[in-house]
């Protein structure tokens, strides 16, 4: 196979030479081309690497020199992070690098985020980690497409355990790189937020109707990670517009739920200047980890276990009044025309009269609580219907074409 990818190795080549050099030996062997950068503040590496620990402080408007000085490996390695980050981005804006993969602990994980971070969705992003998957790693810090190996028994030196993860993540990557077909940004882009349609159905009818007007539709699911995926994008300005339907995150994290897609759930695309129309799809429940304990908190909220791995529990009237100045909260900061849709019949399948988690008491509740503190750049926009109704689409459906008419959205 042609030698036709370049992948950018990153990591502190100063206690970590075997296990780099390993990687891009690895990668070499299957016939792609390597770039090693040297992230290491105090050694130097075996070798020189191609970008030397010196270039990644300069990058950073700073020094090695400066970097010891502080003495603090905390500041020292945040300065190695932003140069890796800037000196990555370079490359790959200048065509020469197609993936990257960064090893390391805690440190290197910590600079990995970053450094992946800078690059774009459609860029294989792989970090070897002691800690991957941990909970200590917050998801608002976790790109979109980041992938994550397991580097498991290989703390100091290389064996045959850690050979299995490394050789795999280094084949991964470069198949990655080759393999990728990246965002082709032809035609502009909805982002829209849902759960599955045995509980929210408006994506059935809303995606295929927008496809018919010319824009591609991604429709992420809420669940913590994708709601993360989604604000990345809508802060990256992937989107033309957002229907924001399903903010059930925005519970989550207030909640305190370790589901989370971050404090700043609902922000992006305000503050991007993205045109968006906001829901209540499933504002009424609060995910949680279904193997934890039910927190006190909730000792009193209806229950229901979903899976061994998710359980969701019903929000009271009060909470759902605080899930509605939260949603507010969020909004008032938008820059760009963003109108509350508000369905008055409920906000899940679950919900309707009759159903298994009607709660007549806290709709009206919630519905109130958002008149009250209805942002005044917000349009509320309320229907005599339920999220999962026709109506609901059609009225979406509107306000779309409406921006299309005015110029606020491209006509595809």
């Amino acid at each position: 196979m042609a030698a036709d990818r370049t992948i950018l190795v990153a990591g502190t080549w100063d206690t970590k030479n075997d296990e780099l050099a390993y990687m891009a030996d690895v990668i070499r062997a299957q016939g792609g081309r390597v770039i090693t950068m040297d992230v290491s503040v105090l050694g130097d590496p075996a070798t020189p690497a191609d970008i030397s620990k010196h270039q990644v402080a300069e990058a950073a408007g700073s020094s090695i020199a400066a970097a010891i000085a502080a003495g603090d490996e905390n500041t020292a390695m945040q300065i190695m992070a932003a140069g890796s980050a800037r000196l990555a981005a370079r490359l790959h804006a200048e065509g020469r690098i197609h993936g990257v993969i960064v090893l390391g602990g805690t440190m290197g994980t910590d600079l990995a985020l970053d450094l992946c971070s800078a690059l774009p969705l459609g860029v294989p992003k792989y970090v070897v980690s002691t800690v991957s998957f941990s909970p200590m790693i917050p998801p608002e810090r976790l790109p979109a497409d980041i992938q994550m190996i397991l580097w498991a028994g290989g703390l100091y030196g290389l064996n045959a355990i850690c050979k299995a993860s490394l050789s795999q993540a280094a084949g991964a990557v470069l198949g990655a790189a080759r393999a990728v077909e990246p965002p082709r940004r032809d035609r502009p882009m909805i982002g829209m937020t849902s759960f599955g349609k045995t509980v929210l159905r408006y994506m059935v009818s809303l995606k295929p109707a927008l496809e018919a007007r010319g824009f591609e539709v991604a429709v992420f699911h809420a669940t913590g990670m994708g709601g993360r995926a989604f604000e990345s994008l809508a802060a990256e300005g992937a989107f033309a517009a957002v229907l924001d339907l399903a903010p059930q995150e925005v519970g989550n994290h207030l909640f305190g739920s370790a589901i989370s897609a971050g404090p700043d759930r609902m922000t992006a695309a305000g503050a991007r200047g993205l045109p968006q129309i906001v829901s209540i799809g499933c504002y009424d429940l609060v995910d949680l980890v279904g193997w934890h304990p039910l927190p006190d908190r909730f000792a009193e909220n209806p229950f229901h276990a979903h899976n061994r791995l998710l359980s969701s529990v019903v929000l009271d009237a009060e909470q759902r009044r605080a899930m509605a100045r939260q949603i507010m909260a969020k909004l008032s900061g938008a820059k760009a025309e963003t109108v509350f849709l508000l369905p008055l019949h409920g906000g899940n399948e679950w919900d309707r009269p009759g159903g298994p988690l009607q709660d007549a008491a806290g709709l009206a509740a919630f519905v109130d609580e958002i008149r009250k503190c209805c942002a005044p750049n917000v349009s509320l926009v309320e229907l005599d219907a339920h999220i999962n109704d026709p109506a609901f689409s059609d009225a979406a459906l509107a306000i779309v074409d409406r921006w299309i008419a005015g110029g606020l959205l491209p006509r595809a």
